[in-house]
């Protein structure tokens, strides 16, 4: 197996297209042509699991946290960050990313923190924008059913819970081709005019070429007419946070207590009680103060996240329980979930889990 073979099964776990805009997503280091001797999966690829990586013969670590994140003008083993590049390629090991492509999943990173607490009816509380497309095609009758199969065996046409989902109507379409046209119906120079079916999807905007790949060989037009727009519409299964609630309702201080048991937190900074139950609660792993507006926005009765700021507490105004978890804490699980994933999609392969704690925050 290479490792680009790894890297396809991690594309569908998480898409990169998913990744917001000022991320480094993917491979990082090394080339995806080399044979894989086994994956280490991390939460940060710091030297130490470089090192941990080289013991235990994995030539390829996977990481959610990107040791490479803004451009670097030299590497001279200065930092951190230039002295892990250095030893990874020495020793020929790649290094791949996952962070918000995971981040914005509908089944990841805030996912996995909810399941670790036990919220049920989980939903997204910030859904992407200016990520979802829709496709207009024209073709005859006889060839409308095996096109629209082919552009929703490419991922075209899923809503929500739906797939398979387009609109089609019928009209009359013309045209005249010149004298090196080859058309499907009459011949060229002559003015055609005949029934046609119209067909509306929409699709996510990363699958973009392989709908058109679709559109082209499944077509029996010469010239294929087709549009493509941009929507503004929302994507209700990808985006960042996540909101859900518990069954029975739960004291403030007893949730804490909860919360800081289930995701192992060395401590818990937080805003001033409400004297109101917790049942709602909003989460976002990682550094989600942007989120708190969307969070009172959503009726939470709670917002976990981490790396919040002193005046940032006063921005809960009493309306709900702010908590900081701890970053490395609020997306602990995340590397387990990544092992999870690749040992069911390539079984009988060498995928570990690695055992260095890279927190950097530490506690008395």
């Amino acid at each position: 197996m290479k490792i680009k073979d790894v890297i396809t099964v991690l594309e569908q776990m998480a898409p990169l297209a998913y990744a917001e805009d000022f991320d480094n997503v993917g491979l990082l280091v090394g080339n995806s042509n080399n044979q894989t001797t086994g994956v280490l999966v991390c939460h940060d690829a710091l030297e130490n699991v470089i090192d941990e990586a080289i013991a235990k013969n994995c030539n390829m670590v996977v990481c959610f946290h990107p040791i490479l994140f803004s451009g670097l003008k030299k590497i001279t083993g200065k930092n951190y960050v230039e002295r892990s590049i250095i030893k990874a390629i020495k020793n020929d090991i790649a290094i791949y990313a996952v962070h918000t492509a995971l981040d914005n999943h509908k089944h990841g990173v805030n996912k996995i923190f909810c399941d670790a607490l036990g919220l049920q009816n989980t939903k997204i509380l910030i859904p992407k924008e200016n990520h979802i497309r829709k496709l207009i095609t024209y073709t005859i009758p006889e060839n409308m059913e095996k096109l629209r199969n082919a552009l929703f065996d490419a991922g075209a046409g899923n809503i929500g819970n739906y797939e398979n989902c387009s609109f089609t109507s019928q009209g009359f379409g013309s045209y005249q081709g010149n004298n090196d046209s080859n058309p499907t119906i009459g011949m060229p120079g002559e003015f055609v005019e005949d029934k046609e079916i119209k067909i509306e999807v929409t699709f996510e905007k990363h699958l973009e070429s392989k709908i058109l790949k679709a559109l082209f060989s499944n077509h029996v037009y010469e010239e294929v007419a087709y549009e493509i727009y941009s929507l503004e519409n929302r994507h209700q299964n990808i985006g960042l946070g996540m909101i859900g609630e518990f069954e029975q309702a739960m004291d403030e201080k007893d949730f804490l207590r909860f919360v800081k048991e289930k995701m192992k937190a060395g401590g818990i900074r937080h805003s001033a009680f409400t004297g109101k139950p917790i049942k709602k609660v909003a989460v976002l792993g990682g550094s989600g103060s942007f989120a708190i507006k969307n969070a009172i926005a959503q009726g939470a009765d709670v917002f976990l996240t981490a790396d919040l700021k002193y005046h940032q507490f006063y921005e809960a105004e009493g309306k709900l329980l702010l908590a900081d978890i701890g970053h490395f804490e609020s997306e602990r699980y995340t590397k387990n979930y990544i092992v999870d994933y690749l040992t069911k999609k390539i079984p009988n392969f060498a995928i570990i889990l690695s055992e260095e704690n890279t927190n950097p925050v530490k506690y008395l």
